[in-house]
């Protein structure tokens, strides 16, 4: 299903790039993010058929739009074509790199300079930095020089940091253009780590910040 309401978005059918053994397209964004929306989506979708119906859910960055939609913020068929149309912002976008660093972001935040964003904080001793890839190399051979673990992420683009900035009002124009409804069912915001309100569920301005916004731990 989520294939087909794909389709006039990313210009293929998905479950050709899914199952056709060649998984080197799906380094690119524009199939990415889609693709993981489909499955995580289609995932969700097996609990309920086993009569198990959530109470609470989470998702990061994509799998919080999953969230969304099945609490009911997003119908389905808005919500894949944000997901398209967020890929398609994110590609057209110049390259850049992500990094996980094993320290805290009390301690990481100050070792970066002004290309270099904190773009996630996946643990209390553990974040991800975001930036061009240059000036990641460089915190790279710095902070192996003062023997700080740290590891290339498989990206193609620096997400939720600076270098997302300029797709944030295209975006939020889009979502201003579809219906967006109150949770259903109650989800963690990977923004702020607590639960989403309703104000934030149902404000396009939110959905856009999601690209640029450093993702906390819930």
């Amino acid at each position: 299903r989520c294939a087909a309401i794909l389709e006039p978005h990313i210009g293929c059918d998905l479950r050709t790039v899914l199952f056709s053994g060649d998984s080197g397209r799906l380094n690119e964004t524009v199939l990415t993010q889609p693709a993981l929306f489909a499955v995580e989506y289609a995932m969700a979708q097996l609990w309920p058929s086993f009569g198990i119906r959530p109470e609470a859910m989470l998702g990061h960055s994509v799998g919080e739009f999953v969230a969304a939609c099945l609490a009911g913020v997003f119908s389905l068929e808005d919500a894949l074509m944000l997901i398209a149309r967020r890929g398609r912002l994110m590609q057209d976008l110049p390259g850049g790199s992500m990094m996980s660093v094993r320290l805290p972001e009390a301690e990481a935040a100050p070792l970066l300079d002004r290309e270099l964003s904190i773009a996630a904080i996946n643990s209390p001793n553990s974040c991800v930095v975001a930036g061009p890839t240059t000036a990641i190399a460089q915190l790279q051979q710095k902070l192996e020089a003062r023997g700080v673990v740290c590891r290339m992420l498989r990206t193609s683009h620096a997400f939720h940091s600076a270098m997302m900035d300029p797709i944030i009002e295209p975006f939020i124009e889009c979502v201003r253009r579809v219906r967006l409804s109150p949770p259903q069912i109650p989800y963690l915001s990977g923004v702020t780590g607590d639960w989403i309100t309703a104000e934030q569920a149902t404000d396009p301005v939110y959905w856009a910040h999601r690209l640029a916004e450093m993702a906390r731990p819930v």
